[in-house]
């Protein structure tokens, strides 16, 4: 799944960065669309990099 979302993400990116003429309306669709992907990679790899916190000594904090 995460190599699937990098791949559309890359390619919209190309479409973005060419020198080619797009209509505003498709431009702007393809600049939300790369920022949305954007923010789910983030997601993904912050799930699956999630460091384990650790609670101070004598705190009623309970460590993940």
């Amino acid at each position: 799944m995460r190599r699937i979302i990098r791949k559309i993400s890359q390619a919209v990116q190309v479409v973005l960065l060419a020198p080619i003429k797009l209509p505003a309306k498709a431009l702007n669709v393809l600049k939300y669309i790369a920022v949305g992907l954007g923010i789910i990679e983030q997601v993904m790899q912050d799930d699956t990099d999630q460091p384990k916190t650790e609670g101070k000594e004598g705190s009623d904090e309970v460590a993940k």
